[in-house]
């Protein structure tokens, strides 16, 4: 285990705010909620520093702890996600294009934004085929 921030942090980041994040990144697609032992394996922290940091995160309201005593990801993670979205692109100008494409091609449509290696699906429209490749809007991929 560790408590040393990247050496990016080091050098031009604020450490608490890297571990916070390192906390919240702990979480995929697959996790409805982790444990705190699962939380510390994946981010190579100490129990005692994510507890800190998670009453922070919680009082943010973007960690939100259960009744079981495990984590998830709280509500303003969505809100700060649905801000990002709009901000991006105007949803009432691309949607309608979008639904068009689907319509006439009969494929699924996605728009997605990039990230060094990685692509965020922003925006999805599903087609009507029963049989399709689903992706949801957030998933993160590689390019």
């Amino acid at each position: 285990m560790t408590d040393t921030p990247p050496s990016s942090a080091r050098a031009d980041g604020v450490a608490a705010l890297e571990r916070a994040i390192a906390i919240l990144d702990a979480f995929t697609a697959a996790d409805r909620s982790l444990g705190l032992a699962e939380i510390a394996a994946r981010t190579g922290l100490y129990k005692s520093t994510i507890l800190r940091l998670a009453n922070s995160l919680i009082r943010g309201q973007l960690l939100e702890r259960l009744d079981d005593g495990r984590y998830r990801i709280g509500p303003a993670a969505f809100r700060l996600g649905a801000l990002y979205q709009r901000s991006v692109v105007a949803m009432d100008v691309l949607l309608p294009i979008m639904r068009d494409l689907s319509e006439q091609s009969w494929e699924s449509v996605a728009f997605y934004v990039r990230s060094g290696d990685l692509r965020t699906c922003l925006y999805r429209v599903e087609s009507k085929h029963p049989i399709r490749y689903t992706i949801r809007e957030g998933d993160v991929l590689p390019l």
